[in-house]
């Protein structure tokens, strides 16, 4: 292990190198998350509870339910989204790769009798035809895939939206890493987030300037193992995000300061974007 601690701090990871365990399963790392989630003063796993009601209620304005019926959340979680929107009258559709979350958000719109379809999936698996008439991808998730996969997902979510459907979401901007430079440091504890088992936790900070891209990286090393964790974040300027959704097809692009409709700033940390897929005319 030793040998492998060396290996992988010696060198830089490649472009989107994937962590060594996926954990939004881990039984541990899920259920901190989930405790994040349900917090509701906390920006960390989802924004605050807040926020999340004005950026639903936002959403609502947009994209009106009594004409944009059917909504599908990408990347729902435990469903804090997902449980507003069905609130004011969208029929919802959530999907995620977290087994904890769906479970979680399937347990909870029982108990509330929210009629919300739960998905556990990769969204890059997404399969639907013009089947959706808003689709939400929320809390810059689409920063974290490499380019490949961002063209891949832009294709699948064209395809599921109806025509005249929008797709809502938010992207890291500039601004965000603004002054951060590359950095790394560690520390001890005996339980925490990354593990409940007595741990050694190596964070680092890297930047990636030709890919405009960040690396958020945690190595956890216990007695018995050591998993690298690898939170990527790409970086968007407008231009480029216009050009990704243009490529896409979507070409009736709004942009925000937020994902709550404030107005758009250059110093905003994220740009949202409510692009439509429009009607074709045929002559």
């Amino acid at each position: 292990m030793y040998q492998k601690l060396i290996d992988l701090l010696s060198k830089k990871p490649e472009l989107y190198e994937p962590s060594t365990a996926k954990f939004w399963d881990d039984e541990h790392i899920s259920n901190e998350m989930l405790k994040a989630h349900l917090d509701p003063s906390w920006d960390a796993a989802s924004r605050n509870h807040a926020f999340i009601t004005r950026s639903v209620d936002w959403i609502t304005q947009i994209a009106p339910p009594l004409q944009y019926t059917k909504l599908l959340d990408l990347g729902c979680g435990p469903g804090l989204y997902a449980e507003r929107f069905c609130k004011n009258g969208y029929g919802v559709t959530g999907i995620d790769y977290s087994h904890r979350s769906i479970a979680y958000a399937r347990s909870s719109a029982l108990q509330n009798g929210s009629d919300i379809t739960y998905i556990y999936q990769d969204y890059l698996e997404l399969s639907f035809q013009e089947e959706f008439d808003v689709i939400t991808l929320i809390y810059c998730d689409f920063c974290v895939m490499s380019e490949n996969n961002r063209k891949e997902l832009l294709k699948r979510i064209f395809k599921a939206l109806k025509p005249g459907g929008k797709f809502i979401l938010d992207v890291t901007a500039p601004k965000a890493y603004e002054g951060k430079s590359e950095s790394r440091d560690w520390f001890q504890q005996e339980s925490g987030f990354w593990s409940a088992k007595p741990h050694v936790c190596i964070s680092s900070h890297s930047i990636y300037p030709e890919d405009n891209t960040r690396l958020n990286q945690t190595v956890i090393i216990t007695k018995d193992n050591m998993e690298c964790y690898n939170i990527w974040d790409h970086i968007f300027t407008e231009e480029e995000l216009r050009r990704d959704l243009n490529t896409a097809g979507f070409y009736n692009i709004a942009l925000y300061g937020d994902i709550a409709g404030a107005d758009y700033n250059p110093e905003s940390k994220v740009i949202c974007a409510a692009a439509t897929k429009e009607v074709m005319q045929w002559n």
